[in-house]
Formats: structure tokens, sequence, C-alpha cells
């Protein structure tokens, strides 16, 4: 049997085994914390002032896009900061401020549509340096529950708006009101669907069948070697035009057509230079002003003749407007006419010649 003396040495060792134990699960959990880097990592302040806490309390998780990095430490209301009165600070890990900047912002999101509300911090479009121990983060918007449930009040409100008028509708469709409901509750109506769809069921009977022009295009095989008749054709004079057969065939193939043409723009241009340099009656039409002038004034003075004989000036001008003329010299030409008619049916008469002997 044991000693009272080795009894209280056993307890000793057990006690002191138990008491490193839960010294060293104590360091290990402390290390193990993964919000902050430890219980003995350096860690930094920040705040950030909301319009509303909503449903953030101290503890609250802090995370930068969408990793977690530390905790909400304190939550006050600073009522000097309205309408941004709640002041929420924040413990991150120091080890974080590589992706954190001055002009990062937070905002307050929430773990599903009723899930707890934490801090987001976006770094997504920051530029700026790391921020200091107790700096502020500007804030871009704190979504709280009330705005939630009042967004889906005014949706709820919305579809029981869509239902009653839907149940209006459906109401309106089960009498005999409006167009529909006559198209839904007329039995005339019905018939005439009816006997319409038996007429069209008669109809595609009928084309089945082969009966009539539609019946005939859809059963006949004529049209369709027809139309095989004729792509064959065409495909038979699309080759030829790419051997170059024919008139199309040569215009494609054959390069004469292209030197032709080319040889007759060579033409054009060389004229148009001529033109351009004054050589030739169109070169001195285009360059010569003395010739232009000339030009001009023969055209002016032709416009005057056409004046005076429009006015009945001068013989021409008489011709044109003096009737007594006209109708003088028509007579002389009738009369001209009938002398030269009578010399050729009695010659004898107009031609006399007469013999003196002396």
């Amino acid at each position: 049997m044991p000693s009272r003396r080795e009894i209280r040495w056993s307890q000793l060792k057990v006690g002191t085994l138990v008491l490193a134990a839960i010294c060293i699960l104590t360091v290990l959990i402390l290390l193990m914390n993964g919000t902050t880097g430890g219980f003995f990592a350096h860690k930094i302040m920040l705040r950030s002032y909301f319009p509303n806490a909503a449903g953030i309390k101290d503890g609250s998780p802090v995370s930068l896009e969408g990793v977690t990095i530390g905790n909400v430490s304190k939550i006050r209301v600073v009522p000097e900061r309205n309408p941004f009165p709640v002041e929420v600070t924040m413990q991150v890990g120091e080890w974080a401020l590589r992706d954190l900047h001055t002009d990062s912002t937070s905002s307050i999101g929430t773990a599903g549509v009723l899930g707890d509300s934490y801090v987001d911090i976006n770094s997504t479009r920051a530029t700026g340096p790391a921020p200091r121990d107790n700096a502020e983060l500007r804030t871009a918007g704190a979504p709280s529950i009330q705005s939630v449930i009042s967004s889906s009040q005014v949706s709820i409100e919305e579809i029981n708006q869509l239902m009653h008028k839907i149940e209006t509708l459906i109401d309106t469709l089960n009498t005999t009101r409006g167009t529909l409901g006559e198209i839904i509750n007329d039995p005339a109506l019905k018939k005439n669907i009816v006997s319409i769809a038996a007429d069209l069921q008669t109809v595609t009977g009928a084309i089945a069948q082969g009966k009539g022009t539609l019946g005939q295009l859809v059963n006949d095989n004529t049209l369709y070697t027809k139309l095989n008749s004729t792509v064959d054709h065409l495909n038979a004079i699309t080759a030829d035009l790419n051997a170059g057969k024919g008139s199309a065939g040569k215009m494609l193939k054959d390069e004469t057509l292209f030197n032709n043409l080319n040889s007759a723009a060579e033409n054009i241009s060389h004229i148009t230079a001529e033109i351009n340099s004054g050589n030739g009656a169109l070169g001195k039409l285009a360059k010569d002003p003395a010739f232009a002038q000339k030009l001009d004034d023969a055209i002016t003075n032709l416009d005057d003749v056409l004046k005076s004989v429009n006015a009945g000036e001068g013989t021409a001008g008489q011709l044109v407007k003096n009737r007594a003329l006209y109708d003088h010299m028509d007579q002389a030409a009738d009369q001209a006419q009938q002398l030269i008619k009578g010399m050729r049916e009695n010659p004898k008469k107009y031609l006399v010649i007469r013999l003196k002997l002396f």
C-alpha cells in the first residue's frame, strides 16, 4: 500500500500536468485565432460612421472583399456626426494593411436575408496609401433590414395590385363584356370557330390528296422536276461563264475587253489633258478667254437677230410675222406651179421660135 507522501506526490504531478495542458491549450487557441492574426499579433483601429447600426454589434466580423480580417470592438452614437451618427470602431490585423487604403470604403452587409450583419471593406478601386491607426474609412452604404422589408413591402403591394387586376380581367372574361368576353362566351362565335376549323380540315385534306392548285404543288413531282432542271441549266450557264464561253464569259475571262477599256480610259485622260492645256477647239473653248468672248459675242448677236425676227423687223422678220407677204409668196408659188404644169402640157403655147431672114 502506497504511503501518504507518494500519494501527494502523484497528485502534485497530475495537477501540474493538467495546469500545463490548460496553459498550452489557451496559448494555442489565442495563436490560432484567424480573424486578427492571433492574440499576440499587432492590431490597428479603424472607424466608420453609418446612419444606422443595421444589426451590427460588438464582436461582429469585419471582412475585406469577403475575407475576415477583424472584429467590431465598439459601437457608439456620436450626435454631432449627424446624419451619420453611429460610430463603428473596428479592430483589424496589421497584416491586412497591404490591402487597405485610405480611400477604401466600408459598408454594412447581411449574411442572407435574415442573417447576421457584418462590416465589409471594399478596396477594389482604392489607390491611396495604407491607413494609420484610428483612421476613418468612408462609408459606401449601410442597407438595413428595415429598408429591405420596406422594399419588399412595396413589391408585395404591387403584386397585390397586379393580382387584383388579373381577378378583374378574369371576371370580365367570364361575362360577355368586351371583345374577349364575347369570344369566350358567345355560342354563335364558338359555332363559327368550329365551322372554320372543319373547313380548314377539309381544305388540308384536299391538299393532302393532291386536289386543286395547292394540292398539285404539294403532291405533284412535276414542279420539283422543273425546278431541278432549271437549277441544272443555271449550273451549266455558270460553268460556261467560268470557262469564258459566250459573250458574258468573254466579258468575265477575256482580257481584251479590259485592255480596250483601259486604252479608252487612257485616251479620255489624254483628251482631258489636252483640253486642260488649251489645245484644240475644246481646249481654247475651255482655256482661251478671247475665244470664249468671241463665242459669247456670237451668241449675243444671234440672240439680237432672233429678237429682230420675232419683232418682225427686216426681211426675215417680215417673212415670219407678215401674213400678207406669206400669202403673196404662197400665191406666187401656186402660179409658178400652174405655169410649169401648163408648159409641160402644152409647150408650143409658151415656146414660139421665130426665124427672120435678111
